[in-house]
């Protein structure tokens, strides 16, 4: 398979970082005796943690876990399955600004959602203490809140497949069956919705930073349908290029 030039960066713009998130902390706690974590500096943090900088917005989204490989075996697999139809749709350029789009969605619905579960803390509603009755400082709890990961970009990816090529079939692998692409687009953004509403315990997952990347998705991709025939050219079945 013959994988476009941005797609293909991304893969491994992802993996590097991947790399240097498994190697940076045990060479640097080796050499300087402080391991040097790339999520604390480069994770997205609610926006009033004493750790936030106007970077992570964009650099959380290259960021995966170490602790579970799963991570990002799942978004580079939906990154190099759907990426390609997607960035010879759009063209390299506008992929591109598409995908860090719904990455810089994924992460202001994430904010959104840190300021509403803070605003007790933030308004001084409640004094967070532990079982030990010791009162928690907000800037430490502030700090607790950490977001890595591709999933917004995904599910803007997944979402622009549903949206442009809807009665395409995708073939599931859990379970094995086909489904056309809108039916899955509506059923995952379904099943997200539930999951982030639910808040299961133990759930670390953030959903509702999924459904902003592909809210953003919709919103980017209704916006270029409607100034197509005044920015570029249409090619048919895709936007033109660049």
């Amino acid at each position: 398979m013959n994988i476009p030039p941005v797609t293909k960066n991304l893969l491994i713009i992802n993996a590097l970082f991947c790399l240097a998130s498994l190697v940076l902390p045990p060479v640097m706690g080796r050499f300087f005796g402080n391991p040097f974590e790339l999520s604390r500096f480069l994770g997205l943090h609610f926006f009033l943690a004493k750790d936030f900088n106007i970077l992570q917005p964009i650099t959380y989204m290259f960021l995966h876990s170490t602790h579970s490989f799963s991570h990002i075996l799942c978004n580079m697999f939906s990154l190099f399955m759907f990426g390609p139809v997607l960035e010879r749709y759009f063209g390299g350029k506008r992929f591109l600004i598409f995908y860090i789009v719904c990455g810089l969605g994924a992460a202001v619905i994430q904010e959104l959602m840190w300021f509403i579960d803070f605003y007790p803390l933030i308004f001084h509603k409640i004094v967070p203490i532990d079982s030990f009755g010791n009162v928690y400082e907000n800037s430490f709890l502030y700090n607790t809140a950490i977001t890595i990961g591709a999933s917004g970009c995904v599910f803007g990816i997944l979402l622009g497949f549903g949206m442009l090529f809807p009665d395409d079939v995708i073939f599931l692998m859990i379970p094995p069956m086909p489904i056309k692409a809108k039916y899955f687009v509506i059923l995952y953004g379904i099943l997200e919705l539930f999951l982030g509403v639910a808040n299961f315990r133990g759930d670390n997952i953030a959903h509702f930073a999924h459904l902003g990347g592909m809210l953003f998705a919709y919103l980017l991709i209704r916006y270029w349908k409607k100034r197509r025939n005044n920015d570029y050219y249409d090619t048919g079945r895709g936007f033109g290029r660049w």
